[in-house]
């Protein structure tokens, strides 16, 4: 049985599913490895405009394979290298979408903060729970966390190890919408082919200014912004995209 299954719901939109349904989706070195030579792939794939990551309707990934740590020392863990394998994804350069049900705990939560937008159904969870095994996040936890909620809110999860639900997450700012269980992946997709139809210059300079600018100042952000677009007055898909809304009809973006 493989664990990812790669599916092409509506054009343009790729649906990646993590699929180890007997250990809620835990992630492993082979699905860990699959998945960043899935990105690398995508990333040079003209057809992929965006990516919807999701789990089963138990678990988007209930965090790292415990069994496959337990023995580990210091050198396994570096050689094992897990920040290299994140890489393709933390510098994926097209929209991904995270569609989480059930639990996204531990690198399960780290996952799912590597995407651009996070749907969850009401009933998910999500946690960091490393404190309660006596080690901690490994793969971005710490840092995601604090840049998405803000200290207080990520110590609280990560010093007690606490779930939160998918109303608390959202209130918190670490979704970007709670939709009914059976809704999730249908409300990715739907968005994912949303996204997918605009020009893929326009969100890649998005995606690209978001991610590098939010560790600047301000005065630089705001340069690196307006750079980008100056930058997006070059392409044709700015002439299709301009001409088409003069011309009251729908624009045809060729990523030119």
């Amino acid at each position: 049985m493989s664990t990812i299954i790669t599916e092409f719901p509506v054009s343009g939109v790729t649906l990646i599913r993590i699929n180890r349904p007997e250990v809620r989706n835990a992630l492993n070195l082979e699905v860990r490895r699959e998945l960043a030579e899935l990105f690398d792939k995508m990333t040079n794939d003209a057809d992929v405009r965006c990516v919807v990551l999701t789990g089963n309707e138990k678990a988007f990934a209930a965090g790292a394979d415990i069994a496959e740590m337990m023995d580990a020392g210091t050198i396994e863990m570096m050689s094992r290298g897990i920040h290299k394998l994140l890489k393709p994804i933390a510098e994926f350069s097209k929209p991904l979408i995270a569609a989480v049900n059930g639990y996204a705990l531990g690198g399960g939560c780290e996952l799912a903060m590597h995407a651009d937008i996070i749907i969850a159904g009401e009933n998910a969870q999500f946690g960091l729970p490393e404190v309660r095994l006596g080690v901690m996040p490994g793969g971005g936890g710490t840092q995601r966390l604090i840049r998405a909620v803000g200290k207080f809110k990520a110590m609280k999860m990560l010093l007690t190890g606490d779930f939160v639900s998918a109303r608390e997450a959202n209130t918190m700012g670490l979704v970007s919408e709670v939709v009914p269980d059976a809704d999730v992946e249908g409300r990715a997709i739907e968005m994912a082919s949303q996204i997918a139809s605009y020009a893929t210059l326009g969100l890649a300079q998005i995606k690209e200014v978001i991610t590098a600018g939010q560790d600047l100042s301000l005065e630089s952000a705001l340069m690196l912004e307006r750079k980008a677009l100056q930058l997006l007055f070059a392409s044709q898909d700015k002439k299709e995209g301009m001409r088409a809304f003069l011309e009251k009809r729908k624009p045809v973006f060729q990523g030119k």
